[in-house]
């Protein structure tokens, strides 16, 4: 039987949903449960060397326990449609204007998970993004954002629209999201995953620090992007 490696994976992905901007995708929760996904999960959160959650515990723990033995446990629990996010502990940092900016901060375990769910779906979403949209995209940097910038000046293209939406992260409404996302997938383990992922969060909102956040927001204001884009 052939395998194939996630990257191929999510190189095919990416090249199917920018082929055909109106497929929606099916069968691959599959992939979101796979060890290989859940490995590159775990060190992509590893990376960014975040402190535990709620529950307390921490990567020196995991790899006490075994990092694959840890992982089988997440995989059964996808698999047998038994996992359940737990509440993420709440933190307050200062922002520039001298208020406090709330992050939420799940556990490893609920990182990991939803580390999973974004490498598979980001390539789908990735086909559907606006050039002109530089935020918390892969391959993407402030600076490119600046060249693009430099480049609209040079045709004349100099009005500047400053918008900034006041708690955005706390009112996204999750019934909307969903609808956003069911456009392009229409597995319906994925969308429970993602369903159960913002429940924990509450009844609206995303986690700010939540490593699938960038990602969702992007989604929700993707029509955003696409109206300045016409204007």
């Amino acid at each position: 039987m052939s395998t194939i490696t996630l990257k191929d994976l999510r190189r095919k992905i990416y090249t199917k949903a920018k082929s055909e901007p109106t497929w929606r995708f099916w069968g691959i929760y599959v992939h979101v449960t796979k060890m290989e996904t859940l490995m590159a999960a775990y060190k992509l959160v590893k990376k960014n060397n975040g402190s535990c959650g709620m529950d307390g515990v921490s990567f020196k723990d995991i790899e006490k326990i075994g990092v694959e033995e840890y992982l089988s446990e997440i995989r059964k629990e996808l698999v047998n449609g038994e996992y359940l996010p737990q509440r993420a502990k709440e933190v307050e940092i200062p922002k520039a204007n001298g208020k406090m900016r709330k992050l939420s901060i799940p556990n490893i375990r609920d990182r990991i998970v939803q580390a999973a769910l974004k490498l598979i779906l980001e390539p789908i979403f990735e086909a559907d993004f606006q050039e002109g949209s530089f935020g918390y995209r892969p391959k993407r940097s402030a600076h490119q954002a600046v060249q693009h910038v430099t480049k609209a000046i040079w045709y004349w293209k100099t009005t500047v629209i400053d918008v900034d939406i006041a708690s955005f992260f706390d009112n996204v409404r999750h019934h909307i999201l969903l609808g956003k996302v069911a456009k392009r997938v229409s597995d319906p383990k994925v969308l429970h995953l993602l369903k159960l992922i913002l429940k924990a969060r509450g009844k609206k909102g995303i986690a700010q620090g939540g490593v699938i956040s960038p990602l969702l927001a992007n989604i929700y204001l993707n029509d955003v992007d696409k109206m300045l884009k016409k204007q």
